[in-house]
C-alpha cells in the first residue's frame, strides 16, 4: 500500500493545517488537522517506543465516542496496531468472551464503564495493561517525545487489519469481522463518489464506535477527504437537532429510529435544515410516512445498505428516487460488484428473490480466528450476505429478508420484513415486527409485534387490513400490542428478544 493511502492525517496536516478536523461536543474541545497529527505522531511514538506495542498487536476499548478514540485511529494508521472496539453495553462475562477471541496487549476504557471492565478477566490479570483512557493521555502529556512533527510510518500491506468489529451476535457467538486498510481506503472512494464527501463536508456521528457505522459510514471518508467531523457522547435527537442547525452540517447519519424520534421532538418543525444535502439512512428500511415526515422539512432522504463484513456503505439510492422506488436500497456503490443466487448457486432474473452476493475491494478477508466461518461466507471470492433481495428492471436492488428470518407455513416461504412493510404501512401503526411461531397445522406461524397511535386499533381491523396486501398464509396468525419494539444497540430490531 503506498503511505500516502495510509497516512492520511499527515497530508492534510500539510494541506490544510488550521482547518477544524474534530470537536468533541460535551466537552467542546476541538483539534485542527496540524493538532491531530502531532498528537497522532506523539501517541504513535509512545505506543511503539514506550510500551513496546508492535504492528499487529491488538487494543482494546471499552468507552463512548471521545476524542482520544480518533487519536488512536490516526496511531493505528501510522504503525499497523489494529483496534478493537467492543460494545459497551455488555456485561464483563460477555466482554471476557470478546477479549479472550482478540487476545489484546492492552485495554483502554472510560470511566462510565471502569467497574465493568475491572470485573473482566483480563483486567483482574493484567492491571498493567488496563487503563483509563484520560490517565492514558496524562501519562502521554508528561511524556517527552524527540520528535512530535514526525513519525516514520510503518508501511503496511493493503490486507493487513485496522480494525477488528464484532457483529451484534443476536443470534449466536458475535464473529469478529477483520476491517483492512484497503477496505478502509476503498469504502472512502465509494462513498465519495456516491454521497459527495469533500474538503466542504461537515457532520456529525452519534453513532457507537463498537458498530461499523460509527467508523465507516462517514467517519473515516470524511477525515479522507479533509472535511470536518463533530462527535458526540451518544444519540440525543434534540441535541442533534440543534446542532444540525448551529454547526450546519452538510450531511447527517443515521438508523430510521433515530430519524424518527428527531421528527417527534418539539423543535423539529422549527429546526433550520437549509445546510444538510440530504440524510443518510441505514440498518434498515425507512417507512415512507417517515420519509415524507421529513420531506415537508425539505429535507430528502438517502437510503443505502451496508455490512460490517463489506463496506460498509455498498449501495445508495439517490433522494430523487426515495418515492418512485420505496423500499429500494438503490443500485451498487461504484467499485462493488453484485451477484444473485438461488440455493443451487445459479443467478436468478429480474424480480426473482435471491442471495445477495458482493465482491471487490471493499470485501473481508475473514473472521480473526475464525476459518470456519470465513469459509461459510466467503466462496470463490463472493462474500455470502445472507440478505435475500431481487433486483428490478432497472438494476435497483431491494432486500426482502435476511434469509434466517424466513420460515415455512403450510410449505411455502414467508418472509417477516415483507409483511412488516405492509403493516408500516397503515397510517395508525407506528412499528411492526413479525416472527415465526410453531404450528400443530402449518408447522410455522406469524406472530405479529405492534405499536399503534390509538389503542383504539383492533386485532381485526389489522387483520382485515392484511387480507387486502396480503395472501392467506403471510396474515399473521397471533397479534400482540407493545408500546415499543425492542431493538439492539445498532437500532434493529431485536428479534431474539421477541422470541424469548
Amino acid at each position: 500500500m503506498n503511505i500516502l493511502q495510509q497516512d492520511w492525517i499527515s497530508k492534510w496536516a500539510l494541506y490544510a493545517p488550521n482547518k477544524i478536523a474534530i470537536k468533541e461536543f460535551e466537552s467542546g474541545r476541538t483539534l485542527t488537522y496540524k493538532q491531530l497529527n502531532k498528537q497522532g505522531n506523539k501517541l504513535a511514538h509512545y505506543l511503539t517506543t514506550n510500551l513496546n506495542i508492535s504492528k499487529g498487536d491488538r487494543i482494546i476499548f471499552v468507552a463512548e465516542n471521545c476524542l482520544e478514540y480518533l487519536l488512536f485511529f490516526m496511531a493505528a494508521q501510522k504503525t499497523g496496531i489494529i483496534l478493537v472496539p467492543l460494545n459497551y453495553r455488555l456485561t464483563s462475562s460477555e466482554l471476557d468472551g470478546l477479549i479472550n477471541i482478540s487476545e489484546p496487549i492492552l485495554l483502554i476504557y472510560d470511566e462510565g464503564n471502569k467497574e465493568k471492565v475491572k470485573g473482566t478477566e483480563f483486567s483482574k490479570n493484567n492491571v498493567d495493561k488496563s487503563f483509563d483512557i484520560v490517565e492514558f493521555f496524562k501519562l502521554l502529556k508528561y511524556t517527552n517525545i524527540e520528535d512530535e512533527n514526525y513519525f516514520p510510518i510503518n508501511k503496511l500491506d493493503e490486507n493487513h487489519p485496522i480494525f477488528i468489529l464484532f457483529t451484534s451476535g443476536t443470534t449466536g457467538v458475535p464473529k469478529g469481522a477483520i476491517y483492512t486498510h484497503k477496505m478502509l481506503f476503498w469504502n472512502s472512494v465509494n462513498t465519495a463518489l456516491s454521497l459527495i464527501i469533500n474538503t466542504d463536508t461537515k457532520t456529525i456521528n452519534c453513532m457507537p464506535p463498537f458498530h461499523t457505522g460509527g467508523w465507516n459510514v462517514l467517519v473515516t471518508p470524511v477525515l479522507h477527504h479533509g472535511g470536518s467531523l463533530v462527535i458526540t457522547k451518544s444519540f440525543c435527537a434534540k441535541t442533534t437537532l440543534k446542532l444540525i442547525e448551529d454547526e450546519e452540517f452538510t450531511l447527517f447519519f443515521g438508523v430510521p429510529t433515530m430519524l424518527k424520534m428527531m421528527s417527534e421532538e418539539s423543535s423539529f418543525e422549527n429546526t433550520n435544515f437549509s445546510s444538510l444535502m440530504y440524510c443518510i439512512v441505514g440498518g434498515e428500511a425507512m417507512p415512507i410516512p417517515l420519509i415524507e415526515i421529513w420531506k415537508k422539512q425539505s429535507v430528502l432522504i438517502r437510503q443505502g445498505y451496508g455490512l460490517t463484513e463489506v463496506g460498509p456503505n455498498l449501495t445508495s439510492l439517490h433522494h430523487d428516487d426515495a418515492i418512485r422506488k420505496k423500499g429500494s436500497i438503490g443500485r451498487p456503490n461504484f467499485y462493488v460488484q453484485t451477484k444473485i443466487t438461488n440455493n443451487l448457486g445459479e443467478k436468478v432474473g429480474a424480480n426473482e428473490r435471491g442471495e445477495l452476493l458482493l465482491k471487490g475491494p471493499m470485501v473481508t478477508p475473514g473472521y480473526w480466528q475464525n476459518k470456519e466461518e470465513t469459509n461459510k461466507s466467503i466462496i470463490d471470492g463472493w462474500f455470502h450476505t445472507g440478505d435475500v433481495v431481487i433486483s428490478d428492471e432497472e438494476d435497483y436492488l431491494y432486500v426482502v429478508d435476511r434469509i434466517k428470518n424466513m420460515y415455512i407455513s403450510g410449505g411455502e416461504n414467508v418472509y417477516p420484513a415483507e409483511i412488516e412493510r405492509v403493516l408500516q404501512a397503515h397510517e395508525e401503526i407506528v412499528e411492526a415486527a413479525v416472527i415465526n411461531v410453531s404450528h400443530d397445522k402449518w408447522g410455522e406461524v406469524g406472530k405479529a409485534f405492534i405499536v399503534v397511535r390509538d389503542n383504539n386499533l383492533t386485532e381485526k381491523e389489522i387483520v382485515d387490513y392484511c387480507k387486502t396486501k396480503l395472501a392467506k398464509f403471510k396474515i399473521p396468525k397471533h397479534i400482540e400490542f407493545l408500546n415499543e419494539i425492542p431493538k439492539n444497540d445498532t437500532g434493529k430490531i431485536d428479534r431474539k428478544s421477541l422470541k424469548n
